[in-house]
């Protein structure tokens, strides 16, 4: 199995999960300083879609490494190929 080659996509998806790992910080705080259920729940909403969002990111990403190496693709079919891979990521992320 591939591990992530692309600088920008590892750093977009660190990034990410370092802003989830913040949200959940701050959950924990809420829970300690006894924050009502709903608000903790609103929370705990945002971070399950960041993480959800950051789980398409890496699907999209394993995608086109994948491809591109497999298929051995001329760069400009490379372009095309990140086209539609956004457009996947897209849909993908209307699902939840």
């Amino acid at each position: 199995m591939s591990s992530l080659v692309d600088t920008t996509s590892r750093t977009d998806i660190l990034n990410r999960l370092k802003r989830a790992e913040g949200q959940l910080r701050g959950i924990q705080r809420m829970i300690e300083e006894g924050e009502p259920c709903l608000e903790i729940a609103g929370q705990m909403s945002a971070v399950r879609k960041a993480l959800d969002s950051t789980y398409v990111r890496m699907t999209v990403c394993f995608m086109q490494q994948e491809l591109q190496q497999r298929l051995s693709l001329a760069e400009s079919r490379e372009d095309e190929l990140a086209a539609v891979l956004a457009d996947v990521q897209n849909l993908l992320s209307k699902v939840r």
